[in-house]
């Protein structure tokens, strides 16, 4: 036996790659020759994985401008000027607007995983946004000649596709990016509008078979951008209880940063299910330095106290660059952070003998 690890998904992109981005739009580098450089970032990905020793690896999510707007791309019925999201170091990011219906996804995430798997035969992971942040595209002040029930009956049936579109493609697991969780009891301390998240991912999920959520899971973090967060101000216990009631076999959740473990971890204790894995975080993607194997060690054996051994697995707090632009943190570094991960988990696993 071994305990599972995993990454939460975006990798910081090569600095050619970016260069080539900036190229493209100013209207000075082809299609064809970007499309060669995201090929090479996505193999250049794939072999630092494997390299770390992780069990499980994806492509960095190199293709994506963006964790939340992949889907996005192509479209002609959206606008830039949607909710603006602020960060505690005071820059924002903006979400994009529905101006008309239906709503259809440009991309789907399952073209990902058949790219990756030109360059690896190893378990491949794909992160996925959630039903719940998708919704926010639709305006408070209403489409004519589309109403919301219209809207999220289309987002629940697109958002279905695009997770069964990775599992037939062999994805290993599929992660629903959730950060929008904490962020939401943050403009809503009622928790009424957590709890239509909550429900609207529920629909989603109730379209696979109990076998298939066993490969589904939920990552939840305080949404890190540029080593800021949104939502870090949100107390976990305001969310974790509600959380588990996604129908998900898989959590990956912030930890690492955590200023009260131990409080978290046991209100994981007390809130999960059987048939639930929670994948803590042992890395702190927002520290530029990277942890020792040994206190990645310590932060598993921790968790160990409060969560069964069978329902134990490790990630890292969040995605290293969620945003194409955010160079926060080196290429190197994240990789560095992930091996420490990959071998402070190994070392735990040796300690508890499992």
């Amino acid at each position: 036996m071994s305990i599972p690890t995993e990454s939460i998904g975006s990798i910081p992109r090569p600095p050619q790659l970016l260069e080539a981005l900036r190229e493209f739009r100013a209207g000075r580098l082809s299609q064809q020759r970007l499309d060669a450089c995201y090929d090479e970032a996505v193999r250049d990905t794939l072999q630092r994985f494997a390299d770390t020793g992780s069990p499980v690896i994806s492509d960095g999510e190199q293709t994506k401008s963006s964790f939340a707007t992949y889907p996005l791309l192509g479209l002609h019925n959206i606008a830039e000027d949607g909710i603006v999201i602020p960060f505690a170091d005071g820059h924002t990011r903006q979400l994009p607007r529905l101006t008309t219906g239906p709503f259809r996804y440009g991309v789907y995430a399952g073209a990902f995983v058949q790219a990756a798997k030109r360059y690896t035969t190893r378990p491949l992971k794909q992160a996925v946004i959630s039903a719940s942040a998708l919704s926010l595209l639709y305006p408070p002040e209403g489409i004519t000649g589309y109403s919301r029930e219209a809207f999220i009956d289309d987002l629940v049936k697109e958002t279905v596709a695009d997770i069964r579109g990775c599992l037939d493609q062999g994805a290993h697991h599929v992660q629903i990016d959730f950060t929008e969780g904490r962020l939401s009891v943050k403009l809503d301390p009622s928790k009424q509008l957590l709890r239509q998240f909550i429900d609207l991912n529920n629909r989603v999920l109730a379209h696979f078979t109990p076998e298939q959520r066993q490969r589904i899971g939920v990552h939840t973090c305080p949404g890190g951008d540029h080593d800021s967060t949104h939502s870090a101000d949100v107390d976990y216990a305001e969310l974790l209880p509600n959380l588990f009631q996604l129908n998900a076999g898989n959590f990956y959740m912030q930890m690492a940063n955590e200023k009260e473990p131990e409080r978290v971890l046991a209100i994981i204790k007390d809130n999960i299910r059987p048939d639930q894995r929670v994948f803590v975080g042992v890395i702190d993607v927002l520290n530029p330095n990277v942890e020792e194997p040994e206190l990645v060690r310590d932060r598993v054996l921790r968790a160990a106290e409060y969560i069964p051994l069978n329902q134990l697995g490790t990630t890292d707090d969040c995605g290293f660059s969620p945003f194409e632009d955010d160079t926060s943190t080196g290429r190197d570094t994240a990789f560095a952070k992930i091996k420490a991960r990959v071998i402070g988990t190994e070392m735990a696993a040796k300690v508890l003998n499992y």
